[in-house]
């Protein structure tokens, strides 16, 4: 089986990252698409919605999708997962022949930091996202692909004001009630 990574915080789940999905669909030739939620980013000390609430935002938005399946191995282990890990779990769970692993151009310059980089780097097919063809210089990934979307718009920028015209219109209800609990607390 040819299967599609896409790992992240998804604080929150944005159009950008719906982009994503979309591109990789349509441009990779995959059996499956898994989308996994990290419990807690292994470089963040924190998250703005819970992990359980991120996890069922995305189970909601894709639910209906055979291509797609919501991984839920990193949020049940209720700690900081290296991607690493979660391929190695990948591995022995499915029989997977091809594995890319799809990152944010933005991860290049520190991607060799990762836990365990150089064998992750041999285990997958890195996909490297940009956004408005801006690509950052690779030193470190054998044979990436580079898929482009155009939408500009971040997680952490939405941290920052949140605007629900970049929530998709399926969950943008539940993303508003659950960011206003988030700040009341």
């Amino acid at each position: 089986m040819d299967i599609a990574v896409f790992g992240g915080s998804f604080d929150p789940f944005h159009i950008g990252h719906e982009k994503i999905v979309t591109k990789i669909l349509q441009q990779l030739c995959i059996d499956k698409l898994f989308i996994i939620p990290t419990f807690l980013n292994p470089f963040k000390t924190k998250s703005h919605l819970c992990a359980n609430d991120r996890l069922k935002l995305i189970q909601e938005l894709y639910k209906n999708n055979p291509k797609i399946d919501i991984i839920d191995f990193e949020v049940n282990q209720k700690k900081k997962v290296t991607t690493f890990e979660t391929i190695k779990y990948l591995q022995t769970k499915y029989n997977t022949d091809k594995i890319y692993l799809i990152i944010g151009a933005d991860n290049l310059k520190d991607i060799h930091l990762w836990y365990n980089f150089k064998n992750l780097n041999k285990l997958v097919q890195f996909v490297v996202i940009s956004r408005d063809n801006i690509t950052l210089e690779n030193k470190y990934i054998t044979n990436p692909i580079y898929i482009n979307i155009k939408e500009n718009i971040s997680s952490s920028l939405l941290r920052k004001n949140m605007e629900l015209k970049y929530i998709p219109k399926k969950i943008q209800q539940k993303v508003n009630k659950l960011w206003k609990q988030e700040l009341k607390e």
